[in-house]
């Protein structure tokens, strides 16, 4: 009976975690697909081998290695690289791929991805200087999470609170910025491409918002139902044991309960005063 009370009182897993964020299939699998591929590179001393063959390099690029525009997302040069662009795509995708649907979020993934290799590509053609890693994407998922849910709020380094739309306009104006600097060693121009890819799709592409709405809607209706049945489930399981106190309290007084009976009849009392039941 203990254990069981104890339980009522406990958040179910999704308490603690924006249910927005939750994993979905398509994250899941770029992110499995690009950690696997991170390993090889360091575990198996492939990064070299990678780099040569899949890496985008502009000049090579545009002698008939365009396969490099789509390979070149899949790899990163560091640890720092990947993990950031992991959890950024964690974020932001999930909720973008809850809304979207998996087929339209892969395909709005890829597209700004390679819309930022295209755009590192253009403006560096002579170039054999290669570029790595999923940003470009990223980017473009950055952009659609703030054009699609202006006024949720990102925490920068999990302290700053921005609304999504001015943290996309600040994070692109310093890519904008930095990409003047061509020696500091980042693709800026990729990370621009991919946004600027992701909103002419958005804006112009099969991509509309009416579908988007709707299954948000749909999403968070599930949401607050599947809330609502918790806590009538709860404030059920509550009154049980509250009933069954008092039981005992009728059958051998309150000087019959233990010391821990009568801390949990004082606390399931005090939640149903707090949910307004009276029992």
């Amino acid at each position: 009976m203990k254990q069981r009370f104890n339980n009522l009182f406990r958040q179910p897993p999704l308490g603690f975690i924006n249910p927005e964020m939750t994993w979905t299939e398509v994250v899941k699998f770029l992110i499995l697909t690009n950690v696997t591929v991170f390993a090889a590179q360091e575990i198996l001393g492939m990064y070299p081998f990678f780099i040569e063959n899949f890496s985008l390099i502009p000049r090579e690029f545009f002698h008939g290695r365009v396969w490099t525009l789509f390979t070149y997302m899949f790899l990163h040069g560091g640890f720092s690289h990947i993990l950031f662009n992991m959890l950024a795509l964690w974020m932001f995708g999930s909720m973008l791929e809850r809304v979207w649907g998996s087929k339209e979020f892969l395909k709005y993934y890829l597209l700004t991805g390679l819309g930022g290799g295209l755009c590192y590509a253009l403006f560096n053609m002579d170039s054999f200087v290669p570029t790595v890693g999923a940003s470009g994407a990223i980017y473009g998922l950055l952009l659609a999470y703030a054009v699609l849910f202006p006024d949720n709020v990102i925490y920068i380094w999990f302290v700053i609170p921005v609304k999504a739309k001015y943290f996309a306009m600040i994070f692109g104006v310093i890519e904008f910025l930095a990409s003047f600097n061509p020696g500091s060693g980042v693709a800026h121009l990729a990370h621009l491409g991919g946004m600027v890819m992701g909103y002419a799709y958005l804006k112009w592409g099969k991509l509309r918002y009416s579908a988007p709405g709707r299954r948000m809607r749909e999403w968070k209706k599930k949401l607050e139902d599947s809330a609502r049945e918790r806590e009538e489930q709860t404030i059920e399981d509550v009154r049980r044991e509250v009933d069954e106190l008092l039981d005992k309290i009728n059958k051998v007084g309150m000087d019959g309960l233990t010391k821990d009976e009568q801390k949990r009849l004082e606390k399931a009392s005090q939640y149903l005063r707090d949910k307004g039941i009276k029992h």
